[in-house]
């Protein structure tokens, strides 16, 4: 099943790359997760939205001596999902494997973004975004994402049914996000283990 999923998402990235800024448009895109969507369109709106945060989160660390990986931040993050996923009376484990691809699908965007901006000086951020108020985004999208996986918590369990539903979410929210090439990399990677 892992495999078919991850068949049909790369299919995403090609739809996604393939597909032109106006068709973004004609969709209603606003850059945010949908929340009146349907099956596992907010889940995956809400991914991309916690993926574009990446790039303020590279831009915080980028010419400073802050490293990419962070391991005592992610296991932060990972515990408290995972407290968060027993009050919520989700899979724990399911959900720090979902939290997990997100912190690497988020270190995906930041290498990105630092082998572009040192080889592209002209193009490197020229303010830097304090990253506590950064955190405090990652955190409500982190309780917004929790709830989003409680309440799919049957489609992620319905085998083709996920898979179908996750590759049309995926395409919708590639086109209306407009993510480019290392955000749909990183995208593919964040939704990688939706479907259980």
């Amino acid at each position: 099943m892992k495999r078919l999923v991850g068949c049909l998402v790369a299919g995403v990235v090609l739809a996604g790359l393939m597909g032109s800024p106006a068709s973004a448009t004609e969709l209603g895109g606003s850059g945010q997760a949908t929340l009146g969507r349907a099956g596992l369109g907010q889940l995956t709106g809400l991914v991309a939205d916690r993926i574009e945060v990446g790039d303020l989160v590279a831009a915080s660390k980028f010419g400073t001596d802050k490293p990419i990986d962070d391991p005592a931040r992610e296991q932060v993050v990972l515990d408290q999902a995972r407290a968060s996923a027993i009050q919520l009376g989700i899979d724990p484990e399911e959900t720090v494997v979902f939290f997990r691809d997100q912190v690497e699908a988020s270190k995906v965007v930041q290498r990105g973004l630092f082998a572009r901006w040192t080889a592209h000086p002209d193009e490197a951020p020229t303010t830097r975004p304090d990253l506590n108020e950064i955190r405090a985004t990652l955190d409500r999208l982190t309780t917004d994402l929790l709830q989003a996986l409680r309440s799919t918590t049957y489609v992620r369990h319905a085998g083709l049914r996920c898979a179908v539903d996750l590759t049309t979410s995926s395409i919708l929210t590639v086109a209306e996000h407009r993510l480019d090439h290392l955000h749909t990399q990183a995208f593919r990677g964040a939704v990688a283990d939706v479907c259980r």
